[in-house]
């Protein structure tokens, strides 16, 4: 009688959080779902408080409830989708301090991919750019300790720790035989989201490279429009390279508010979600900082999500010529839920189309002039990895709830690796880049367009 009464108490709990969490949606909810699609909720909720009860009455060991609780949250959320997660109170505080630009680890963007720790992109400037670590790259074991078990942000949490510390990865990486060991020694990773340099041999063309898209992002991306113009001047500014390889994304907003300081009107990007208020559309506004100047946006497959929404925007308004290879193919957008214990939901709530109304979901943006990178030789048997080849994602359908790949179902192309030299005379993509630039400026130069 005992036992029954606990399962029961346990139910009721679990009914009572559900409604709790569901109230803004009661009424949307009551008129989709009908009363034997509730039974069957009820009876789901019944199984689970079943099991839960078995478990912390007879495990070998007695467990925590609270760590309980968080392993079938974070299974919940996992299985809906690769980008989807449970963040516990600690994870959701690192996820905060990494938003704002700096915090103490490795430097490297990660997503899960069968129970590994799956490499997006190491950050610029970093002890896993310095240490080698490459895109795609699968993290099994830290400091000899399985990865496998652990959710992402449990691995995440292992791989930060104090500035000066080393950890040791254990790598897999495709074509290598064996398993690579890499030592790092942990450090303070402050994300400069923006850098810039003068480039082209008559020193006018505006470099900008976008790192990441954090709260920082926009602000310095301003800043660096007003410097670089200064620096080489506007008689001689030919144009702007935005250098979007291997950024992985970050945040919608400023991908928006970085899309909008260079155009002067058109539609930015638009989300779509089951509910209303995860449909949105966003316009430029007035203010394109380049004044007008040619752009050429670069990519590769180690730019996903934010990058791409920023390249898809400018292709489609005709803003910029887009350059280098298929990108990573992120076209979903997650939603940060607060809990009451802290901790929040990193969700999936909508998908996010181009102005065209075309969504690169899993499938990427492709670049109007493709060019390749030259690879070091033990790269070059290497294949890139993209939102295709995870587990679990989403099918990509274009705002008309079509197929984006269309009738071709073997559109799946291999994905190149994204790989940037470490110096700036090895990359032949940029040199492609400087290239397209001095002769879009010549021709805008032959229609006698203005410079500014």
């Amino acid at each position: 009688m005992t036992r029954h009464m606990t399962r029961l108490a346990v139910v009721a709990a679990l009914m009572i959080s559900l409604t709790g969490l569901t109230v803004p949606v009661t009424a949307a909810f009551a008129q989709s779902q009908d009363s034997q699609s509730n039974e069957d909720l009820y009876r789901q909720l019944a199984l689970f408080g079943d099991v839960l009860e078995q478990v912390r009455s007879k495990y070998v060991e007695a467990p925590s409830d609270e760590e309980l609780i968080e392993a079938a949250l974070s299974g919940m959320l996992s299985s809906l989708d690769p980008h989807s997660s449970y963040l516990p109170p600690k994870g959701f505080e690192d996820m905060q301090v990494q938003t704002r630009g700096a915090f103490g680890g490795l430097g490297i963007e990660v997503t899960m991919e069968n129970g590994l720790v799956k490499v997006i992109a190491p950050i610029d400037d970093t002890p896993a750019q310095r240490a080698g670590i490459l895109p795609n790259d699968l993290v099994s074991h830290l400091d000899g300790e399985p990865i496998l078990g652990l959710t992402l942000s449990e691995a995440v949490d292992l791989m930060r720790g104090e500035k000066g510390t080393a950890i040791s990865l254990t790598i897999s990486r495709a074509n290598e035989d064996e398993p690579l060991e890499i030592s790092i020694t942990r450090d303070i990773i402050r994300i400069r989201a923006v850098r810039t340099r003068v480039e082209g041999v008559d020193k006018n063309i505006a470099y900008i490279r976008l790192t990441t898209f954090n709260a920082q992002t926009t602000k310095n991306l301003k800043v660096a429009f007003n410097q670089l113009l200064a620096e080489i001047g506007q008689n001689k500014l030919a144009g702007y390279i935005i250098d979007l390889r291997n950024n992985p994304g970050g945040l919608l907003s400023e991908a928006i508010s970085v899309s909008d300081t260079m155009l002067n009107q058109g539609e930015i990007v638009s989300t779509r979600g089951r509910a209303q208020e995860d449909s949105s559309r966003f316009n430029a506004r007035r203010g394109d900082m380049t004044n007008g100047l040619p752009i050429v946006v670069m990519i590769n497959g180690g730019s996903a999500s934010a990058s791409e929404i920023v390249a898809g925007a400018l292709q489609d308004n005709h803003r910029a010529v887009i350059i280098g290879t298929q990108s990573f193919g992120k076209g979903s957008v997650q939603t940060i839920m607060p809990l009451s214990n802290n901790g929040a939901l990193r969700m999936t709530t909508a998908r996010y189309f181009t102005p065209s109304g075309r969504s690169i979901q899993a499938l990427g943006i492709s670049p109007d002039i493709i060019s390749e990178q030259k690879l070091p030789d033990n790269l070059k048997k290497l294949d890139g990895r993209s939102e295709a080849d995870l587990r679990g994602r989403l099918d990509g359908k274009n705002i008309d709830g079509e197929s984006n790949r269309g009738d071709d179902i073997e559109q799946k192309e291999k994905t190149s690796v994204a790989y940037i030299p470490p110096e700036p005379a090895d990359d032949l993509q940029l040199s492609d880049a400087i290239n397209l630039l001095i002769k879009l400026q010549k021709e805008a130069q032959a229609e006698g367009q203005p410079k500014s």
